[in-house]
């Protein structure tokens, strides 16, 4: 009988925290690497993460706590990266441990900016990894209802039907029903795709656009990512399933959804900056528009993308938001 893997989450936001949840149903014992001494002691001695869904309890002889990226690496067989995009590269900056027999999940929501890679591609290039050894977290699942054991749907991609299935089913509960795709670089791009769509949604809310607009821009966004996805990664995929249109539907309107959230207060007047102030949590989507523009920028043959435009135009132009989105309107059907 093989031995059982272990398994480690890295990152101590809301959505590793949700992770390291899941995981702990299923698992004697969980890896959980974060950067802050502070998060670590305060789960010894309190059971839950002081600043991310602090109503999780955790039982601290489940967990493997660790400061050090390199000790927790080379401790589990499976490392799971729930670290914001915009930080991934100084924290692999850290990694000197041996990875290259590991199998990698990235539940990173976005590009790494300095390399202009999707996580899994990262890994790929300048780990060697091959993608077989590469999986990808879809959704639609918000952390904050992880912690409320809501039921929840996950999609775990991966070249190797057997590695998704075995992550599958460590994440699989209750609460969390779990499903596998070979679709890697697609689902990794919609993860991505779906928080620019969901900060123009919360744009549009803020300057007073209705029910009504938001189905079209909805229905304009999962088309738009089609179109995007495809450019970079033809594959037979269907965009309706819950890892493209799902996810892209519950981080578009749900009250959870922090790039809506942002892009809410972007709509009302806020500054971008003021709004990354205010919230105590990253929106992936700030810097994902960014990624994707400059992705779709160095296209020989760019794809049609209005409402990623529109969304660049704001954060990063410095365009006015009432005025780009009107002529957003005029653009979609």
């Amino acid at each position: 009988m093989s031995k059982p893997l272990k398994y480690a989450v890295f990152g101590s936001g809301s959505w590793a925290t949700a992770i390291v949840k899941m995981l702990c149903e299923n698992l004697d014992e969980v890896g959980w690497y974060m950067r802050s001494v502070y998060t670590k002691e305060h789960l010894l001695k309190e059971q839950h993460n002081p600043s991310y869904l602090s109503s999780v309890e955790f039982k601290v002889d489940q967990l493997k706590l660790s400061n050090d990226i390199n000790e927790m690496a080379e401790y589990a067989d499976v490392l799971i990266f729930a670290i914001p995009s915009a930080f991934m590269y100084s924290e692999l900056e850290k990694l000197t441990a041996n990875v290259s027999q590991k199998t990698i999940v990235s539940a990173v929501k976005g590009i790494i900016p300095e390399s202009g890679l999707l996580v899994g591609e990262h890994f790929h290039d300048i780990y060697k990894l091959p993608f077989e050894n590469i999986a990808v977290i879809a959704g639609p699942c918000h952390a904050e209802e992880v912690a409320l054991e809501r039921l929840s749907y996950l999609t775990i991609s991966c070249a190797d039907p057997e590695k998704a299935t075995e992550i599958a089913n460590a994440l699989a509960s209750d609460y969390i029903k779990t499903k596998i795709s070979d679709d890697i670089i697609g689902t990794e791009y919609a993860v991505m795709l779906k928080n620019i769509y969901a900060i123009a949604a919360g744009i549009a809310h803020g300057l007073g656009y209705g029910d009504n607009f938001q189905s079209v821009l909805m229905s304009n966004a999962i088309r738009e990512m089609k179109r995007f996805i495809k450019k970079m990664h033809k594959m037979k995929r269907n965009i309706n399933n819950s890892a493209y249109l799902g996810d892209l539907l519950v981080t578009g309107y749900s009250v959870f959804s922090r790039n809506r959230m942002f892009g809410n207060m972007i709509g009302k007047g806020y500054t971008v900056k003021s709004a990354q102030m205010e919230m105590n949590m990253v929106a992936e989507g700030y810097y994902a528009t960014k990624s994707a523009h400059l992705l779709n920028e160095k296209n020989k043959r760019k794809t049609k993308t209005p409402i990623i435009d529109a969304v660049y135009a704001v954060l990063y132009e410095g365009k006015e938001p009432k005025a780009v989105f009107k002529k957003l309107t005029e653009k979609l059907d």
